[in-house]
C-alpha cells in the first residue's frame, strides 16, 4: 500500500547525512530495525523505489529517517538533499530482517548504523541495552552518525573505529578477525552486522570460523 507524507522538518546530522522528519499515517506500524522503500513524489521520481530504515522509536507521532546523502551523483539520495519542508514522499509497507533477539554484539559499517539506531534506542529507553556492545566504523571522526547520541546510549560499550584517520581519539583498526578475535569475549552471544556488502559477508565468514552460532548472526538478506 503507498501512501503520500509531507516531510515536516529536515536538520543535518553530519556533513553528508540528513535526517527527515515526516507525517505518520494513522495505524502505520513498524518494528525496530525494519525498513521500507520510499519514494520522492514528484513526477520523475516517483517511480524509483529506495529502502530506507525507520530510525525513531515506534509510539512517536512521526516517521524518521536518517540518510547519507550522495551528492557525487544525480541519483535519489542526491535529490533527498535537496527536497525542503513541505515536499511530499510515497511510504509503503514496512519489511526487513534485522531484528532485536538478544544481547549482543552490533557491527556497523558506515550507514549501515541506521537499522540499529531504532532497536538501541528502544532498549535504551527500557533500561535494556546494558549487556550490548557496538563496533562502528567509519573513515574519519567527522563520519560518525549520531557520535554523541551513541555514547550517551551505551557509554564505554560505544566503541568507534575511523580506517582513515589515523589522528583522532578512536580506535584505527579495520573490523577484521584479528579485531574481533580481540574484542569479543563471547561468541555465543548474538550478532547484528549491517554495512557495505562486502564487509558483511566477511564480517558473517569471520563470525562463523570464530565460533558464532550462524543462526545468531543477524543481518539484511
Amino acid at each position: 500500500m503507498e501512501q503520500i507524507v509531507r516531510i515536516l522538518d529536515i536538520h543535518n546530522v553530519t556533513h553528508n547525512v540528513k535526517q527527515f522528519i515526516v507525517e505518520k499515517p494513522d495505524g502505520f506500524t513498524f518494528t525496530p530495525g525494519q525498513a521500507t522503500e520510499l519514494s520522492i513524489n514528484q513526477p520523475q521520481w516517483e517511480g524509483q523505489r529506495n529502502p530506507f530504515t525507520f530510525t525513531c522509536l515506534t509510539d512517536e507521532h512521526y516517521l524518521e529517517f536518517t540518510i547519507k546523502i550522495y551528492s557525487d551523483h544525480p541519483g535519489v539520495t542526491n535529490h533527498l538533499g535537496e527536497l525542503q519542508v513541505g515536499d511530499e514522499l510515497i511510504l509503503r509497507e514496512a519489511w526487513g530482517a534485522i531484528a532485536y533477539k538478544g544481547p549482543g554484539y552490533f557491527i556497523a559499517g558506515g550507514a549501515g548504523i541506521t537499522p540499529f539506531i531504532a532497536i538501541l534506542r528502544q532498549l535504551y529507553k527500557e533500561g535494556k541495552l546494558e549487556d550490548n556492545i557496538l563496533f562502528f566504523s567509519n573513515k574519519t571522526d567527522d563520519d560518525i552518525i549520531l557520535a554523541d547520541e551513541l555514547k550517551t546510549m551505551l557509554g564505554e560499550n560505544a566503541r568507534f573505529t575511523t580506517t582513515q584517520q589515523k589522528d583522532g581519539k578512536n580506535d584505527h583498526r579495520r573490523i577484521d578477525g584479528e579485531f574481533l578475535k580481540a574484542e569479543v569475549k563471547d561468541f555465543n552471544k548474538h550478532f547484528y552486522v549491517c554495512g557495505p556488502d562486502p564487509m558483511v559477508a566477511e564480517i558473517t565468514e569471520t563470525l562463523t570460523k570464530l565460533g558464532a552460532n550462524a543462526d545468531a548472526i543477524v543481518f539484511e538478506k
